[in-house]
């Protein structure tokens, strides 16, 4: 498959900028077939890494969104019971019976998104997002463990189903629970963090063309002393973009005290974080700058 560089250099095509440990762990993944889980606090860009491979390989992206209470039958399998009992109407009203063999068949059977990456046909396998693990119950990630390890699905009424080219699947996760090592142990594993200021400052003139170069470096590294602060949600990546923008449209080219106060919306999503931020500022006219 890919080499390191060479998943930097794809990716950086697509306008996403990876450090080398994401772009190997990516290359492990794709070298040896295995699922990779990606975790780091939220707004990392963990979702987006999956978003850019599968552009890079011009192949489909499954996406799986966890939540509690996901069940097999939104994430695996279930049968078309409507077109079942149409089945079998038409049976009785042509004098027929129809035996449980004859309504338990693939032509009755709707696949989720991930028995649709197992069944999945063509000569590249498809992107398989599982995003937000962490998400869902425990109980689903036993549901996991068959696909992660064979690549593979059971359906009782009708066998195994076994993908011809395992999907490249990418788990995403907050750590808002532990996962259980039975899942981890599947997997390969990577450690997600923000970008450092210089990479941060080229994903901003990437995303937000317009932005002059001095608010950007401004920008990235307000950023990352407010992620140094006690916040309920510390900005991320796509906070920082959003904010960078929100400061482009409001005409700010030097990033002061007033303009931060009045833009924070794009970048704070609580309002004691909004306070906690505010309270660090330097006073009203002067560079913003964040207390120590």
């Amino acid at each position: 498959m890919l080499d390191a560089d060479e998943v930097r250099w794809r990716l950086d095509t697509q306008d996403h900028l990876v450090d080398e440990g994401t772009a190997t762990a990516l290359s492990l993944a794709m070298t040896l077939g295995r699922p990779l889980l990606l975790e780091g606090e939220p707004g990392v860009g963990k979702t987006a890494v999956a978003k850019a491979l599968a552009r890079v390989l011009d192949t489909p992206l499954i996406r799986l969104q966890c939540y509690e209470g996901l069940t097999a039958g939104e994430a695996l399998y279930e049968w078309n019971h409507q077109r079942q009992l149409l089945a079998v109407r038409l049976a009785e009203s042509r004098g027929e019976r129809l035996a449980d063999d004859d309504l338990f068949t693939e032509r009755f059977l709707l696949d989720r998104p991930i028995l649709r990456a197992v069944r999945h046909r063509g000569p590249i396998p498809p992107v398989l997002l599982i995003d937000e693990v962490d998400r869902a119950d425990d109980e689903f990630e036993a549901l996991l463990l068959e696909f992660l390890g064979e690549a593979s699905v059971t359906v009782p009424e009708l066998g195994t189903f076994t993908a011809e080219h395992p999907p490249l699947v990418v788990l995403t996760s907050n750590r808002s629970r532990d996962l259980h090592d039975a899942l981890r142990r599947r997997c390969l594993y990577h450690w997600i963090t923000y970008p450092e200021p210089e990479r941060a400052a080229a994903i901003l003139r990437r995303r937000v063309p317009g932005a002059n170069a001095a608010l950007v470096a401004s920008a990235t590294e307000f950023v990352g002393r407010v992620r140094e602060l006690e916040l309920d949600k510390a900005p991320g990546l796509a906070e920082t973009i959003d904010w960078v923008s929100a400061l482009g449209a409001l005409g700010v080219t030097d990033l002061v005290r007033d303009d931060i106060v009045r833009s924070l919306s794009a970048l704070i999503k609580t309002p004691d974080d909004h306070d906690t931020v505010v309270s660090t500022l330097t006073p009203a006219g002067t560079r913003a700058e964040t207390t120590t």
